[in-house]
């Protein structure tokens, strides 16, 4: 196989018609570029140039060599500058990966924040499976992948039965790293014309009777053992929703009433309150999944630390990061 060398020596002598410039050019001897030439030639089985009296001047067969080496050359050049691209912020590519709730207002304005800072950085957002985040991470299908505690048990529906889903196993995968990013309240929605809406918060016993509504793993009701001890017994589920507007739809209608996590709250729709829960249900923990140091890309960095940045500052909707986006 060729290489690259001889590739540009071949074109600087087809530019310069001179080895002797071809060499000042390279800042190699004239001997050295001739000998360059020749392998070049005997590797090809034919002459690529005609040596004249005063220069030289490539061959038809040296014409075509040349054109191929310049295409070859420029491809290498972009291949570098692209490859070199997501080492910085000037270029590449960032997938996430998230769940419902969290694509409601957190990852949209992520994304929003991210593209007016870094407008070369192509952005995609990949549907997974959620129980398989870790492994899309480090299998290199997903960059950053925001994921709950939830996701992380190894056998998701033993543990939302299990009498304690503490101690259920959690899936460790070696080269990912998680980082913690908050730990969130978990309230109940009601239908605004429910007879406890009007409390600043529910006394779990008095829901005992109601219609739940549970949805697409891990925008779920969670661990069931949990809710029915706070219940006084099991969770009357009698609809399931994946999709996270929908549920709201069906609390706004009187269907039933769901559990809403605080990065969440600030998408409520009309029809529908949030309320604080007596007991506390156990809150749900919201983790980042990335590569490890020194396969991290800077772009999941700089992610990151706005993703951060948002769940600092609490519940935000939609109209809230528009207003943000507009005075940057």
């Amino acid at each position: 196989m060729l290489d690259t060398w001889s590739l540009r020596v071949l074109v600087e002598v087809a530019e310069q018609q001179s080895f002797s410039a071809a060499a000042h050019a390279l800042t190699m001897t004239q001997p050295a570029v001739s000998r360059q030439i020749a392998g070049l030639e005997r590797r090809l089985g034919v002459p690529l140039f005609r040596r004249l009296p005063r220069g030289v001047r490539p061959t038809s067969a040296g014409i075509a060599a040349v054109e191929q080496a310049r295409e070859v050359l420029a491809r290498l050049r972009d291949l570098e500058s692209r490859v070199a691209a997501f080492g910085g912020l000037a270029g590449g590519e960032l997938r996430m990966s998230a769940f419902a709730s969290a694509n409601t207002a957190l990852v949209p304005a992520a994304i929003s924040r991210f593209r007016a800072r870094h407008p070369d950085v192509a952005l995609r957002l990949i549907t997974i499976d959620p129980a398989a985040s870790l492994h899309a991470v480090a299998d290199g299908l997903v960059d950053l992948a925001l994921l709950t505690e939830w996701q992380l048990w190894a056998d998701p529906a033993a543990a939302r039965t299990a009498a304690d889903p503490a101690g259920v196993p959690h899936t460790v995968v070696e080269g990912v790293d998680l980082v913690a990013l908050v730990a969130e309240e978990l309230q109940v929605a009601l239908p605004a014309t429910h007879p406890l809406a009007g409390k600043k918060r529910v006394h779990l016993p008095d829901l005992a009777d109601e219609t739940w509504i549970d949805g697409a793993y891990p925008d779920c009701l969670g661990p069931l053992t949990t809710l029915a001890t706070a219940l006084g017994g099991p969770p009357r589920i009698a609809f399931h929703c994946d999709d996270w507007h929908g549920k709201q739809a069906l609390v706004a209608a009187g269907a039933g009433v769901m559990l809403v996590p605080t990065l969440a709250s600030g998408t409520t729709r009309t029809g529908v309150v949030l309320r604080p829960t007596s007991p506390a249900l156990p809150r749900r923990k919201l983790f980042a999944a990335m590569t490890a140091p020194p396969f991290r890309p800077p772009a999941v960095t700089a992610m990151l630390a706005m993703v951060r940045d948002l769940v600092d500052a609490g519940p935000l909707s939609p109209e809230d990061e528009a207003v943000h986006h507009g005075h940057e």
